[in-house]
């Protein structure tokens, strides 16, 4: 536990990916499997499960600490977060462990679910008694089911295969699926994971043990530059970019499973795709978009539809039928249990072509796509197409170059892919609330809630829309948390309300209609853009103007 608490403060305290990459090299180097297990578990994005309340953690937290109710309270609302305000009014440690990360986490964290409260307030009580302050952070976050630390994914298995002396696209393949709850880590996993790369491995398909695994995404780049130094579009399959849940669909040994690109297993979800994967032949995998989409329909609805299908506990008849899915085929990856990925684009969409036909004969529904190609004589005629992106339900185009492979990650390795996306929506919006935010931020006011004008009725009135946090540097968050600090005029729980001083630039990529948010409509990927010093609250922007948006979006 010494050493990950040592990591997690290293990798905590530093926004520099070399930095960054060295600390986790370091770990990794010296690190018992066992605990590199659960370390690479947590850092790639594992999710610890919470095994104690949070009212209970707080209350053997002030008892240990024999504070009042209203003294931890005021300390939790000064520091801005529960695993470090414990960490803070805990008394010094009685003792020391030695023990390792895995011990802890399955000796002791994992064994602490279902326990009785006089049996949690006597272990948690003598595990904090052992620990140094960093150590009594985390084991709180782990504890709490808190744990966040800012770290890729993809700097892990940098770190991983540096460390294994492996090509990080070995490293990269043999991760998928490595954060899958049900499968917990362990040294042989470990130990499987760093292996030497065997002879004339070219990151095949999974390990027999690993058979419903995917292959790791490729993923595509931002399109900074003007297309048309991309040569003719002829070189190029452009497709809309559409707006949905990217997912491989996977079919090997007669049983289906269905990935999300977060790796999180989705099958029960998607009944019906599940069942269309049953009539996929054995050994097939393909890339695509998991979209809302009613039969016959020839347009997707919108992604707020298919929403239901992961937030909802359980899928009710309702929710299938509100809620219809189809998968649009991008990428056939795996066919009769042969890689395909190193096969060019082009043949591959023809295979895919081709599978999606014979499909057609057998199924009576449509629920496999393959994604339509955007045809446009030269790249001013393509970004006309663009712009009715919005119209369309969609973000913008895909361009994926003919003879690309299909890479593992953002890489240009194997064949470029951009993702040329629309602008996003923007509007001037007043700062009307905020909290403190998470990690190195904890301290500082960083998550905002922003408000437009509401002109009904001839009143005019702040409504709020929107939260962001993220779009401003380090020095622009302290400047506008000390702001809030000044004109704090209530307070509810974590939240502040502020006097209403300063108006930013809020961008989103999709708006829609909202019958649970007060005014009416949601937006997706809210972050903001810039501070608007130049501008005073009066000329911040309306509700009915946000509203104007939404006849833009219908397709």
């Amino acid at each position: 536990m010494k050493r990950f608490a040592t990591l997690y403060t290293a990798l905590d305290a530093t926004t520099s990916t070399n930095e960054k990459l060295a600390a986790l090299i370091a770990y990794f180097s010296d690190a018992q499997p066992e605990d590199a297990a659960w370390a690479s578990y947590f850092l790639a994005g594992g999710k610890p499960r919470q095994t104690v309340p949070t009212r209970v953690l707080v209350e053997c937290a002030r008892d240990r600490a024999a504070l009042p109710e209203w003294l931890f309270e005021e300390s939790y609302q000064a520091v801005g977060d529960l695993a470090e305000t414990i960490a803070h009014v805990l008394p010094p440690a009685t003792r020391e462990s030695e023990l390792g990360l895995a011990q802890w986490i399955e000796g002791r964290v994992l064994t602490l679910r279902g326990s009785s409260p006089i049996e949690l307030r006597a272990r948690l009580i003598g595990y904090w008694d052992e620990l140094n302050w960093s150590e009594r952070f985390l084991l709180t976050k782990l504890i709490g089911g808190g744990f966040r630390v800012g770290v890729s994914r993809q700097l892990v298995v940098r770190a991983l295969a540096q460390v294994a002396g492996v090509e990080h696209k070995h490293i990269a393949q043999r991760m998928v699926g490595w954060t899958d709850s049900r499968q917990a880590p362990d040294a042989a996993r470990y130990l499987r994971l760093i292996a030497p790369a065997a002879e004339g491995d070219n990151v095949g398909m999974p390990h027999e043990s690993d058979r419903g695994l995917p292959y790791p995404f490729f993923l595509a780049h931002p399109l900074q530059a003007d297309a048309a130094t991309l040569g003719p579009t002829s070189n190029w399959i452009v497709e809309w970019k559409w707006d949905g849940i990217r997912a491989q669909l996977v079919k090997r040994a007669g049983r289906v499973w269905i990935w999300s690109r977060g790796e999180d297993l989705v099958t029960e979800r998607f009944p019906e795709l599940a069942s269309l994967g049953e009539a996929l032949p054995d050994g097939t995998v393909i890339d695509g978009e998991i979209l809302a989409w009613e039969p016959g329909a020839d347009t997707p609805l919108p992604f707020a539809r298919l929403q239901p299908r992961i937030t909802r506990k359980s899928l009710t008849r309702k929710v299938l039928a509100e809620s219809p899915a189809a998968m649009l085929a991008y990428d056939l990856l795996e066919a009769e249990g042969r890689d395909l990925r190193t096969e060019r684009l082009e043949a591959r969409r023809s295979r895919l072509h081709a599978l999606a036909r014979s499909l057609a004969e057998t199924l009576a529904v449509d629920l496999l796509r393959v994604s339509p190609h955007v045809i446009a004589p030269d790249w001013t005629a393509m970004a006309k197409l663009r712009e009715e992106s919005r119209a369309r339900n969609v973000e913008g185009l895909m361009l994926k170059e003919r003879a690309s492979m299909y890479g593992v990650g953002r890489t240009k390795a194997s064949g470029t892919w951009w993702k040329w996306k629309v602008d996003p929506y923007s509007v001037d919006a007043v700062l009307l609330y905020a909290q403190r935010g998470h990690g190195r931020r904890a301290s500082l006011y960083t998550d905002f809630t922003f408000a437009v004008w509401d002109e009904a009725d001839g009143v005019r009135t702040l409504v709020p829309f929107t939260k962001a946090y993220s779009g401003l540097t380090d020095e622009e968050m302290r400047k506008v948390d000390a702001v809030v600090r000044k004109t704090t005029i209530d307070k509810f729980g974590p939240v502040r309300r502020v006097t209403p001083t300063l108006v930013f630039e809020i961008g989103f990529e999709r708006i829609q209609a909202s019958p649970r948010h007060k005014s009416g409509i949601a937006v997706r990927f809210p972050r903001m853009l810039r501070w608007r010093t130049d501008k005073a609250i009066e000329d911040a922007d309306t509700l009915e103007m946000l509203k104007g948006f939404l006849n833009e979006a219908q397709p």
